[in-house]
């Protein structure tokens, strides 16, 4: 009796894996990436988060709907002035292809953002940018760290509020686009 089902355990087990292996439950594909080629300057991508469907989380002081729902931002005088925020960034075809931060806190100094993309099989980036707001909104920054792919590379970026002018009903209210150019150090060619 013992005999037979460790013999059933076994089968099972056997054909679990045969079957995992033949008929995949998770189909994991890469979306290209989507680089365009700016002669002497390098590697321009460009990610975009529409607000509010790409918006995970957002932490703010004194918030009237917090997202996720229950989140409270601890009350600080520190944490004050900050806002912490998670979105999905979508690449030009409009496709998830990662998770991005954004850190925003205001002083008497000015005004710090900091932005981590994190792109799967890729690698991440860290961009800090620039307090004040150029024509047309738009906020520069630069290239302070990269991992994988992003490791051996310098760069800049910038962020953009663009609104949504369509007036369709289902038509996000906007979204932040940012716009990443690279370059390799010392002439290194990233892959």
């Amino acid at each position: 009796m013992i005999k037979t089902f460790i013999a059933g355990v076994l089968l099972g087990v056997a054909a679990v894996g045969a079957a995992l292996y033949f008929i995949p439950v998770v189909d994991q594909t890469r979306e290209s990436s989507l680089i365009n080629v700016i002669p002497n300057v390098g590697n321009e991508e460009v990610f975009h988060a529409n607000i509010p469907t790409d918006r995970i989380m957002i932490g703010a002081p004194k918030q009237a709907t917090p997202l996720p729902v229950g989140l409270d931002w601890p009350d600080d005088a520190l944490l004050a002035d900050s806002r912490a925020e998670l979105f999905k960034i979508r690449n030009a075809r409009d496709a998830v292809v990662g998770v991005a931060s954004r850190i925003a806190a205001s002083s008497e100094t000015g005004e710090l953002v900091e932005w981590v993309l994190h792109l799967p099989a890729r690698g991440s980036v860290y961009l800090l940018m620039q307090s004040g707001l150029q024509d047309g909104g738009m906020r520069l920054g630069a290239l302070r760290a990269g991992t994988h792919e992003f490791a051996d590379l310098r760069g800049e970026a910038s962020e953009q509020w663009i609104a949504d002018t369509s007036g369709a009903d289902d038509a996000p209210a906007g979204r932040i686009e940012l716009r990443a150019r690279f370059a390799s150090i010392g002439g290194r060619q990233s892959q």
